[in-house]
């Protein structure tokens, strides 16, 4: 049955794209890069703004329904769904929670760096249901692009970190907790910084450019060609490898070195549970990744080794494609958080049904008294009257 639906997808999304493609292929086309490339045209009405012109398989797509209706839907879903769970789970982090280890850091953040992602989708569903045409500036523009790529490496260096803290905890389970939490506090910090450096470059450029034959303006969908072709190259490509392909291998190897480090203590009787655990938190971020950030960096990468050789590509079409689902991320994180910490679902579960901070710990510690009884003291006499700790 899923086997079924996955290929119901792919059927569905496969007419969109053929929708979307020019009947003939052979034209004038000269998309390339990252997003459409915008020829500058004359300026005929003296009209202060510049105007480009796009060709006709950009002109297509700009117009068609893969851009018009199927993405602001996939938008409009991560929204609705992304926004009260990552606000849910944030109030959590901070309002329920006691304990503030790494994983809890780590986790944090990456609902924060969601939360201040889907506040922004309003505005870009707006855009592709008015036909792809920006309404809100060129300032609101560059932010919007800023939090889009910001939070897609910012995700993926939060769920990198959250791996390789998980493994640490399965290799050197004994080490002092506040250490470990002020490393990871730093370690937040640092990724918030380079994510802030690494996203200026697409501040420092227009994003926004009037197509005079379709009267609207895109947001960051065509950029001049000159752009494209220079400043924009090894920019994303950097982005694709730094940002996207090291994390992704440090992370498969902490899962490695995981379950290797689980299968070498069969003693251990807790081993099964870990292990099981280990799975859960493997398949949920395997997912990720070939879900949401795969496709739309691989589809990178090889537009720019097109542009490089100097071919057509009709690749952007499927790389907006692609980044539109990357946004899932924001919904299957909260996901994550649950399968990961047993203090987030507690708290989570005692916050939906308005039970209290105070009454929980007190059921807590009446839980502990109970499966732990106390002895006098601690301590127990022997026959020579002396005392000695039971534990």
């Amino acid at each position: 049955m899923a086997v079924r639906r996955g290929l119901c997808v792919l059927l569905l999304l496969s007419a969109l794209l053929a929708t979307a493609a020019p009947a003939d292929r052979s034209g004038t086309s000269s998309s390339k890069g990252r997003s459409f490339a915008g020829q500058k045209v004359p300026n005929t009405n003296n009209a202060s703004e510049e105007s480009y012109k796009v060709d006709d398989f950009a002109a297509q797509v700009l117009t068609g329904k893969l851009t018009t209706v199927f993405l602001p839907i996939v938008y409009a879903v991560v929204f609705i769904i992304g926004l009260p769970s990552n606000a849910m789970a944030i109030w959590v982090f901070f309002f329920r929670t006691k304990k503030k280890h790494p994983a809890m850091i780590y986790m944090v953040n990456l609902a924060l760096a969601d939360l201040l992602f889907v506040v922004w989708f309003p505005l870009k569903i707006a855009y592709h249901i008015n036909g792809n045409n920006w309404l809100f500036g060129e300032g609101l523009c560059k932010v919007l692009v800023g939090f889009f790529y910001g939070n897609m490496y910012c995700s993926v260096l939060f769920m990198t970190c959250l791996s390789v803290q998980r493994y640490w905890v399965v290799v050197n389970p004994i080490v002092h907790s506040r250490k470990k939490s002020e490393i990871a506090l730093g370690i937040s910090l640092a990724i918030w910084i380079l994510i802030l450096l690494v996203t200026i470059p697409l501040y420092l450029i227009n994003q926004t450019v009037y197509i005079a034959e379709l009267n609207i303006t895109t947001c960051h969908d065509v950029l001049p060609e000159n752009i494209l072709a220079h400043d924009m190259f090894s920019y994303f490509l950097s982005l694709a490898i730094v940002l996207f392909l090291i994390p992704a291998l440090i992370t498969a190897v902490a899962y490695v070195l995981m379950i290797k480090t689980l299968n070498a203590s069969i003693s251990d009787i807790s081993t099964g549970k870990k292990r099981k655990r280990a799975i859960k938190l493997i398949i949920v971020v395997l997912s990720m990744y070939l879900i949401c950030f795969t496709p739309s960096n691989v589809l990178l990468v090889v537009h720019y080794l097109l542009l490089k050789n100097n071919k057509q590509s009709f690749l952007y079409v499927w790389y907006i494609t692609a980044l539109c689902l990357s946004t899932l991320n924001s919904c299957i994180d909260p996901f994550v958080y649950y399968y990961i910490s047993k203090d987030f679902r507690d708290n989570l579960k005692n916050a939906l049904i308005c039970r209290s901070v105070r009454t929980t710990r007190r059921m807590q510690v009446s839980l502990s008294s109970g499966r732990y009884p106390k002895k006098s003291n601690s301590y127990s006499s022997n026959s020579n009257g002396t005392t000695k700790s039971t534990y």
